[in-house]
């Protein structure tokens, strides 16, 4: 008897909520491999240099319209935001602290470029005004192609947006399912899918086809109780523009940027940008393979700053 009253009567889960009691999340779009549309749908190498315009915040979301059974989501707009230079991750932070004193809107995603991923979540929990959350997620394999992890990356970081669990817990990166705290995590292999890592401290949770499950929460200071605060004025030195958060930022160790094939004596070895601890020749942009190509650097994997290099 019971057993059919639970067949008849099924429970009902967020996904089945109507659109009018879903939390509004909005999205904000960034450059990277996420929104990139290459017309191969096995060109998973090359896809930057192909042609094919890239997504739209909006085309992405159409894409995607189980997204609908979670949240209610609204589009920032269909330019890329800027985020490489100090004084375009202060506009964004900016703006996304704006964007979360909207009492309506329950959290931020924002699309990323992996390689540098990290550098703007961490800069975003120092820095943006809110409780709220903001979701970072990125791609390892373009939205169009076989088996991209695009487009559940980019639902999965909506639930997460829009779970009240979210709340509190300062800027986090979503991929391949699992929830990172932004001041832990690092990208360990420039192809995988299992790229992002917390290393000794470990994930926050998962994003499970069921529900957002967290395991465990930042302990330390971070967005509305952080130290730093962009609305106001700081002394700046002689030779920098950039804000005590920018500098948090940009004193963390990089990789050098890979210099220009006609500058590179032969045999040299290059570094790729990404921090991550693996990267293989045959995976870089065309200007790295080509240094490969023409000697200039050694063929197989290549050594990042956290890493070794292998020979093939």
């Amino acid at each position: 008897m019971i057993l059919a009253m639970m067949v008849a009567f099924p429970a009902v889960s967020s996904a089945q909520q109507d659109q009018a009691t879903l939390r509004r999340v909005h999205v904000m779009t960034g450059a990277g491999t996420l929104p990139r549309n290459p017309a191969n749908r096995l060109e998973y190498l090359r896809y930057a240099t192909t042609g094919e315009p890239r997504l739209t915040g909006a085309q992405l979301i159409e894409r995607i319209p189980e997204v609908q059974k979670f949240a209610r989501v609204s589009v920032e707009s269909d330019e890329f935001i800027p985020y490489d230079q100090p004084q375009e991750l202060k506009a964004l932070s900016l703006r996304m602290s704006a964007r979360l004193a909207d009492p309506d809107i329950a959290g931020i995603v924002f699309t990323h470029g992996t390689n540098t991923i990290e550098e703007t979540a961490y800069f975003v929990n120092l820095t943006v005004r809110s409780d709220k959350p903001v979701v970072i997620v990125g791609a390892q394999r373009p939205f169009s192609t076989l088996s991209s992890d695009g487009p559940l990356n980019l639902l999965n970081a909506i639930r997460v947006a829009a779970d009240p669990v979210s709340r509190g817990k300062g800027a986090l990166v979503v991929l391949n399912d699992e929830i990172n705290a932004a001041r832990d995590v690092t990208k360990s292999n420039t192809y995988r899918l299992e790229t992002f890592q917390s290393r000794e401290l470990g994930i926050l949770g998962y994003a499970d086809p069921d529900k957002i499950v967290f395991y465990r929460a930042p302990t330390r200071k971070h967005t509305a109780q952080s130290q730093f605060d962009l609305t106001q004025t700081y002394r700046k030195s002689a030779s920098s523009t950039a804000t005590p958060a920018m500098t948090a930022i940009w004193r963390r160790p990089r990789s050098p940027p890979a210099p220009r094939v006609s500058s590179l004596p032969a045999p040299a070895p290059v570094t790729p940008r990404t921090r991550g601890r693996f990267s293989r020749s045959s995976l870089m942009p065309p200007a790295l393979s080509s240094c490969a190509a023409r000697g200039s650097a050694p063929a197989g994997w290549f050594a990042t700053t956290t890493g070794r290099s292998r020979a093939s």
